[in-house]
């Protein structure tokens, strides 16, 4: 992988991770008209790098609720029972609570559907497609008017569902769970924070298997290009959660649906079938 690629890549990651537009359709996409093979040794570092850069977004951005939420679960794992009966007015644990929820149906859909959905890595044509179906859920959002509620345990578990299905790539996970949430009626600047948060176990979890796969291959790696690719997605995935939180407080998250529209289409139109 080239410098420039690394660096292409990279950025693609960073702003299509929080974008509504879907990363995995976008890199799909990248590694098809790049050429770039995402199996081979150093891809599967590049992937875990870009990941681990746009964890690293989060933690920036939400580094003083991250430190709440993490004192807040482990106190609340040594004192159990003080917790179950306070917990509706603990925030911080309530929502690492709720961000748990999260993980079931995202688990359960990644064991019983992992080789399908990676077979979709490599069909560009159907990450398009569903490129359509993202753009679908962005502008229905114009439909919703002023919600105004929190999470809740099953609030929670329904945005998991949008997440596990977001593992389809060119289906945006930050589109799909934002939107669950503002569907559920849940206050669209808490559906974006929720939806940035419960993200950050899945990027470690997802980082974590990756860099099993890589330490059982032998492979040469270059490191210049991916890690540059990293701090490239680090900067534009900051760049990218202000700019949603943005969005959505001004109720224009279906504008990135005519960006999906456009994306998707001309992938159909121009891509050969596999």
């Amino acid at each position: 992988m080239s410098w420039w690629e690394a660096l292409l890549l990279g950025l693609v990651q960073g702003l299509t991770e929080f974008l509504p537009v879907s990363s995995s359709g976008h890199l799909v996409l990248g590694k098809y008209v790049l050429g770039v093979d995402m199996e081979a040794g150093s891809g599967i570092v590049f992937e875990v790098l870009v990941h681990l850069g746009t964890a690293l977004s989060i933690i920036v951005v939400y580094r003083k609720d991250l430190l709440s939420l993490i004192r807040e679960t482990i106190a609340g794992l040594l004192r159990p029972a003080d917790y179950a009966e306070s917990w509706k007015e603990n925030a911080d644990f309530r929502t690492a609570v709720l961000i748990g929820i999260t993980l079931v149906p995202t688990g359960i859909v990644y064991v019983l559907f992992k080789d399908a959905l990676e077979a979709l890595f490599s069909d560009p044509r159907a990450a398009s497609g569903m490129l359509l179906v993202t753009g679908v859920l962005l502008l229905l959002t114009r439909l919703r008017k002023s919600p105004d509620g929190d999470v809740t345990p099953v609030r929670a578990f329904f945005i998991g569902v949008a997440q596990a299905m977001a593992m389809i790539p060119g289906i945006s996970r930050s589109g799909s769970t934002i939107c669950t949430g503002i569907y559920l009626n849940v206050e669209p600047a808490r559906a974006a924070d929720f939806s940035f948060l419960m993200l950050l176990p899945v990027v470690l979890g997802a980082s974590a298997l990756k860099m099993g796969e890589f330490a059982s291959a032998s492979t040469q790696t270059s490191w210049l290009p991916l890690l540059l690719g990293t701090a490239v997605a680090f900067i534009s995935g900051i760049v990218a959660i202000r700019l949603v939180i943005g969005f959505v407080r001004r109720g224009r998250l279906h504008w990135f649906a005519l960006y999906c529209f456009i994306v998707g289409m001309t992938g159909l139109l121009l891509l050969p079938a596999s």
